[in-house]
């Protein structure tokens, strides 16, 4: 039997049909051809043999066009849409100019990406080209062997931050010559690691126009709402789009599939997991090459178990694949995967990034990733060829995975969410003007990087002796400059994936680093007995020290979870703007998020019943954040049928539903969030629903939030009212991270008051 199969699409869903109780919603995606164009200039004579035989399609074109020219350019297509061409072309032809040759930077979100696009450009075959990787695997020598002789160097935002830059000086004939900057996978460069992100991009244009060069950005994203807004907030210059996919597609099924209810009362549904082992084993068995992604390590080995055991006439059908293996294991899974020997495999979002599988007929997820881009991401990994292709949609019991299921047509029709970044906080901006006045003093000049919100910065460092001001000097220095102040350089101190605040680092007894945690989240997330998750793996925390940052960990066997207790404060620092949403008035603006651990909860995972209910008496910890927030009219809870007994419970239920929908509106996860809902704010003058940044100094969630309003009340009301439980479950109000451990909730008092707010409830639109 043929591995590589070209299976009519009905043949496809013929293997859906035997089991299709659950099967809610089958969309067919129709084929489409390629679109072909030339570029407006040809590209030169010595780049004809590494052009696609069939041509260039237009969107490809189109890019190249733009970066030649010296435009910024985002490049936000499908998978398989051939984003890379966009970028090694035009580095091709500059690195093999014969009088004046140039260099490029290739910066991705991992290590494991960079070695990926080195293989490619490899691959493309262009004499002259010599590319390096330039990260934290580099030994020492082979560092300063691509400072001297690499035109294209590929490293990730960590060592642009901790390593070229403080060292500039070192590349100063790279940069000189530095003619493109390519900034892989977009859409991973949001929130507080975007922020940061931001500010990397400028040091880097500064530290390219101390030496003479001005580069051109190109970007390359997953399909995600706005893309120029995403590029252009990253390196701060305006960047121009090309979305218009020209690749062609081979015909795609899109089915959704919602696990059975077991107990209506409950909501409690059939196991995602094992719904997702059993489409997998059905379709591996039935010939045809299938991808599942779980969005979780231990998900991922629990659905290849039960897949494999599902075929176990047919040994190494199926293999998980994710972070954590060895070197060896993963490059062995590959090689099985992309030589189109392994039939099956499972993997969390580590096959996801940028990675050509090739040869796949179907795509199986293991509950909604997150995000309509991440939907498309993974589920274009299947139909790579051409080929017809089914992706299934398998529903978790979460709140916006029941919306989806509800609402098909929002699948299919929505566009997918935008990605938003911070540069203005200023824990994040401190941070890296201190960098850059290590690396080149500071002076008014630069604020063509950093706007107004450079004299506030350097104000605020200044104050805090982290700068010192020079004065000018008569004939040497004509202007003011600000200059570090501290020992060493900053960039150490400084990790891009932090919200900039103090962290705590996660050890073993032994000093072994597992990871690190913002100061003012490590209480909910790292007390004593906390079990704490890394990349899938479980750790108990045996001990914290605040005074020191440090929690100490050991393995857990992973058969438990725990859930911290606390109890929550805010306060509204500033009210920036008010409008109406509905008949509530929603506002945005500053906030203060004070916490106190008192306890958690142990359960057991497996039947989710407690195991033990901890006391415990930690320090009250804050955090100063953006938030939106609903003032809800007393007469309005009234006239919902609410008396004041029923409201806590009432908006607690509210909150939580709000917060689990929250992603529609933007790439962000409920992690990334938090809220508090009271009946009497006094400082809003009513009672509230707030919805803050998880991160200090915010990550620009809230805007996206605000910007929503109604269109998130509805979305709100919607999933409370469909879901079929009597009084609440994870599917609608209840949530995995209260802080009161879900205690009180009023699920139809959430739903009266929504009503009453006036948000309309869009009925579902069915596609035929």
């Amino acid at each position: 039997m043929s591995l590589v199969s070209d299976a009519p699409p009905d043949l496809l869903l013929d293997v859906l049909q035997r089991r299709a109780e659950g099967l809610v919603h089958v969309e067919r995606l129709a084929a489409r051809p390629a679109r072909f164009r030339e570029p407006s200039v040809p590209l030169p004579a010595r780049l004809a043999a590494h052009l696609p035989a069939g041509g260039l399609w237009a969107h490809q074109a189109e890019a190249i066009d733009h970066a030649r020219a010296g435009r910024h350019v985002v490049v936000a297509t499908g998978t398989a849409s051939g984003k890379s061409l966009c970028y090694q072309l035009p580095i091709a032809e500059a690195v093999t100019e014969p009088i004046r040759s140039g260099t490029a930077l290739l910066i991705g979100p991992t290590k494991a990406l960079a070695q990926d696009q080195l293989r490619a450009i490899g691959d493309l075959g262009v004499p002259g080209l010599v590319a390096a990787t330039y990260d934290g695997d580099t030994p020492p020598e082979a560092r300063a062997w691509a400072r001297a002789h690499a035109d294209v160097v590929l490293t990730n935002p960590e060592m642009l931050h901790c390593g070229l830059l403080p060292h500039h000086e070192r590349w100063g004939t790279f940069l000189h010559r530095l003619r493109y900057v390519v900034v892989d996978e977009l859409h991973t460069f949001r929130g507080v690691f975007g922020s940061h992100v931001a500010h990397v991009l400028r040091r880097l244009r500064r530290a390219c126009a101390r030496y003479g060069s001005d580069p051109t950005f190109v970007f390359a994203s997953a399909t995600i709402g706005e893309p120029a807004a995403l590029a252009t907030a990253l390196c701060g210059a305006p960047v121009v789009a090309v979305d218009d996919d020209a690749s062609p597609r081979g015909e795609r099924l899109f089915a959704l599939w919602n696990p059975p209810l077991i107990d209506a009362a409950t909501g409690t549904r059939r196991s995602t997991h094992s719904i997702t082992a059993t489409l997998v084993a059905d379709l591996v068995g039935a010939g045809h090459r299938t991808i599942a992604f779980c969005r979780s390590r231990r998900g991922t080995e629990l659905v290849a178990a039960a897949a494999q055991e599902r075929l176990s006439d047919d040994p190494g059908a199926v293999r998980p694949y994710r972070g954590g293996y060895l070197a060896a294991e993963r490059r062995e899974i590959e090689g099985e995967l992309f030589g189109g020997r392994l039939r099956g495999v499972v993997a969390t979002s580590a096959l996801e990034l940028g990675v050509d599988v090739g040869g796949l007929d179907a795509c199986v997820l293991d509950g909604f990733p997150g995000t309509i881009a991440s939907m498309w991401q993974q589920a274009g990994r299947a139909g790579r060829s051409q080929r017809r292709s089914l992706a299934v949609l398998v529903a978790g019991d979460d709140a916006l995975d029941q919306y989806l299921m509800a609402h098909p047509d929002e699948v299919f029709s929505r566009r997918p969410e935008p990605a938003v970044v911070n540069p203005s906080n200023p824990l994040v901006l401190d941070a890296h003007l201190a960098c850059a006045a290590y690396e080149t003093p500071l002076t008014a000049a630069d604020e063509r990087w950093w706007g107004e919100d450079l004299d506030e910065g350097v104000r605020r460092l200044v104050l805090d002796d982290r700068l010192r001001v020079r004065e000018p000097v008569e004939r040497v220095v004509e202007h003011p400059r600000a200059v570090w102040a501290g020992r060493g350089f900053p960039a150490h101190g400084v990790g891009l994936r932090s919200g900039g605040g103090d962290e705590v680092r996660i050890e073993r007894a032994d000093g072994t680093a597992v990871g690190t945690v913002d100061r003012g989240r490590a209480p909910e997330t790292v007390h004593p007995g906390a079990i704490y998750l890394h990349q899938g793996a479980a750790w108990r925390v045996a001990e914290l020290d605040l005074d020191d940052g440090l929690a100490v960990v050991e393995r857990s066997d992973g058969g438990e979870a725990t859930q911290a207790r606390s109890q929550v404060h805010i306060a509204v620092l500033d009210t920036e703007a008010t409008r109406r949403a509905g008949h509530a008035d929603l506002s945005i603006g500053a906030v203060e998020v004070t916490s106190q651990v008192t306890g958690y909860q142990r359960r057991d995972l497996a039947s989710g019943e407690v195991i033990e209910t901890v006391v415990l008496d930690l320090p009250p910890s804050s955090l100063i954040t953006r938030a939106f927030w609903y003032a809800v009219p007393t007469g309005l809870l009234r006239r919902a049928g609410l008396a004041p007994a029923a409201w806590p419970g009432t908006l607690h239920a509210a909150e939580h539903a709000a917060i689990g929908l929250l992603p529609l509106f933007a790439i962000c996860d409920r992690w990334d969030v938090g809220g508090v809902s009271t009946p009497w704010s006094a400082d809003v003058g009513s009672p509230a629903i707030f919805v803050y940044d998880g991160y200090e100094g915010g990550a620009g969630i809230a805007e996206l939030g605000f910007d929503a309003g109604d269109r998130h009340l509805a979305a709100t009301l919607d999933v409370i009212e469909r879901c079929p439980c009597a009084d609440g479950c994870p599917s609608c109000v209840q949530s995995p991270k209260c802080g009161n451990l879900n205690e009180p909730l009023d699920k139809a008092g959430a739903a009266a008051l929504l009503r009453a707010l006036g948000v309309a409830r869009a009925e579902p639109r069915r596609s035929a």
